[in-house]
């Protein structure tokens, strides 16, 4: 699989290795151990510092490599003077960046580093599920693309992108899926074609998030009790907000101007997530506490 990556065309190993990158990983005490330090090393990359390197699939945290859990991972990337941190999650399918300064790349910008990257040698279309993040539509239509939203679930982004050839795609919580390596979600694909990207910028990963957006997605949810019916909820706010563009592919998506909002029930407990997208981090938050009032006067 590792020789697969270094294979992939668009993998640049000579610039990677040019670079000396000093990387911190944390491997959440499953297979990202073995893996990504293998991928690194095999990259050029000499200097690796692995935290919960150990595999025993008892998570030295909750796994999900979300911000709130990646506390250590920060302060390590800080402490070791590292040029950036790496976290993927138990199999290694999920992948964000923090930058040298401890800050955040972003999950979602994962993917939209990617798709720049793999843009700026292919032209092509671009598909995420309809709750990411609308940089990539945007980085994909200035590369003279066409952006395709599909249903949320990895199953559903890839039968989006066979529909639609895409050239890349993925999801918004570090999911990347390049098609003519294999149509799943994959981490070392996402490390080797990042880090490619990376070696070609001239300063270090921060100033090569700053290339990108500050966009905001402000994720809730309402518990639903037994015997609501979410179909005529979502009736409603769609007659409610019938002015605007509207998805219904998956649940309910509503756009306004340069923002959006998407409804959709869980598939696994009685919730609706609310997920909306703003420039601003309070429109995303006043938007999605709109639509939670909403669906609260719906219910009632």
């Amino acid at each position: 699989h590792i020789q697969a990556v270094l294979d992939y065309p668009l993998v640049n190993r000579e610039a990677i290795a040019n670079k000396q990158f000093k990387v911190v990983v944390d491997a959440i005490n499953s297979t990202g151990a073995l893996a990504v330090p293998q991928l690194l090393n095999a990259l050029g990359v000499e200097e690796v510092i692995v935290l919960n390197g150990e595999v025993n699939g008892r998570f030295a945290h909750n796994p999900e490599p979300l911000p709130e859990n990646l506390s250590a991972l920060s302060a390590e990337v800080k402490k070791q003077g590292a040029a950036l941190g790496i976290a993927v999650d138990p199999d290694v399918v999920r992948l964000c960046f923090v930058c040298e300064d401890g800050s955040m790349f972003g999950e979602e910008f994962t993917l939209v580093a990617v798709a720049d990257y793999v843009l700026s040698h292919r032209k092509g279309n671009t598909v995420s599920n309809m709750s990411s993040t609308k940089a990539l539509k945007e980085i994909t239509m200035q590369h003279g693309g066409e952006y395709f939203p599909s249903a949320v679930g990895e199953v559903n982004v890839v039968k989006k992108m066979k529909e639609v050839n895409a050239v890349i795609g993925g999801e918004g919580n570090g999911g990347i899926i390049v098609p003519d390596f294999h149509y799943g979600r994959d981490a070392l694909i996402g490390i080797g074609l990042f880090l490619s990207a990376l070696a070609q910028h001239k300063n270090g990963i921060k100033s090569f998030r700053n290339r990108y957006p500050d966009y905001f997605i402000s994720k809730n949810k309402i518990e639903l009790e037994k015997g609501i019916n979410v179909k005529e909820i979502f009736e409603q706010i769609q007659k409610k907000y019938k002015k605007q563009p509207i998805n219904t592919e998956d649940g309910l998506k509503i756009e306004f101007e340069s923002d959006w909002v998407h409804l959709r029930t869980s598939n696994t407990e009685p919730i609706i997530r609310i997920y909306a997208e703003s420039n601003f981090e309070t429109t995303a938050n006043n938007i999605a506490l709109r639509l939670m009032q909403d669906i609260k006067e719906f219910i009632q």
